[in-house]
């Protein structure tokens, strides 16, 4: 580690809790598996064999049956690798891959265990924030935060890497930030969220692209600001996150809506609106059956 954890993790406002929902395309009733009043967890997982919902608490990861009144358990991590709330699971369910404080990526046994670092070592500040992996677990798909000489922000751009580590390879080089980068089911497409093709400052849209980054299209293009697509297990659908007009990156605590659309945007609607935002669904948490999906809501009062 590069840095000690940190101790400033987002809180809970007064009156507000966390709860880690399961929703249905269908329109089934939203179930909560685990709520807290006291502790705010973020960004659930499903693992590919439907046993756990997993999400990150205060740099630890844990796990939950995806049933109504369940306990969670912490994964054990050995040493000190406060995860954020970018972390997936490998196709096979055997390996969780976690973003860490220290900007790196690393590899953890899904039973636990001692961590193994993929991403590299730069010169100039490069931070890591992975969000997918492909279908056969050869690759990473990630989005890097680097800052210039004079310590500003660049564009925030989609790059690739080995899974057991190897160069990285940038997919996108432009003047608009990404994020959310993931592999469609077959590995034909990456779908991620950019401001590309748009002169409006944050405003976001679904995209996808080729895994060498060509073809770029823009899939939603409307007034909210979208963010987050994940595409199902069977390759019939996107969930993602939609803010308000006008939204700047993908702030907590704000009215959303989880909407659903095919994958080459047809057939847009809303799945639920509630108070969230960051920490919501920041990675894929659809089921197996891509049916049922999990997030986490931030209700106050």
């Amino acid at each position: 580690m590069d840095q000690p954890r940190p101790r400033n993790f987002r809180r809970l406002e007064p009156g507000q809790r966390s709860e880690l929902r399961i929703g249905d395309i269908g329109g089934a009733e939203h179930v909560v598996v685990w709520e807290s009043s006291e502790k705010l967890f973020e960004a659930p997982n499903w693992t590919p064999d439907g046993r756990w919902l997993v999400f990150n608490q205060e740099g630890d990861l844990y796990r939950v049956a995806p049933e109504r009144g369940s306990r969670p358990e912490k994964i054990a991590i050995e040493g000190d690798f406060p995860a954020n709330n970018d972390h997936v699971l490998s196709p096979d369910g055997s390996t969780l891959y976690i973003s860490v404080s220290d900007g790196h990526i690393y590899a953890v046994p899904f039973a636990g265990g001692a961590p193994r670092r993929v991403s590299n070592v730069h010169q100039e500040r490069f931070t890591y924030y992975l969000h997918g992996v492909s279908p056969d677990n050869a690759t990473l798909a990630y989005v890097a935060v680097q800052r210039d000489q004079n310590d500003r922000v660049l564009p925030i751009n989609t790059y690739t890497i080995p899974s057991r580590g190897g160069p990285d390879t940038r997919l996108t080089d432009w003047r608009w930030n990404d994020d959310g980068p993931e592999y469609s089911p077959d590995g034909a497409w990456i779908y991620f969220n950019s401001v590309y093709g748009s002169d409006t400052p944050g405003h976001s849209q679904v995209c996808r692209m080729r895994p060498d980054g060509s073809e770029v299209t823009r899939i939603t293009n409307d007034e909210r600001v979208n963010w987050f697509p994940h595409p199902s297990p069977n390759g019939e659908h996107i969930l993602y996150l939609s803010f308000p007009p006008g939204t700047e990156g993908h702030p907590a605590n704000k009215e959303i809506a989880l909407r659903l659309m095919h994958p080459d945007g047809r057939e847009q609607r809303d799945l639920a609106w509630f108070n969230g935002g960051q920490g919501t669904t920041n990675v894929n948490g659809w089921a197996p059956d891509s049916q049922r999906f999990a997030y986490v809501a931030y209700p106050v009062g």
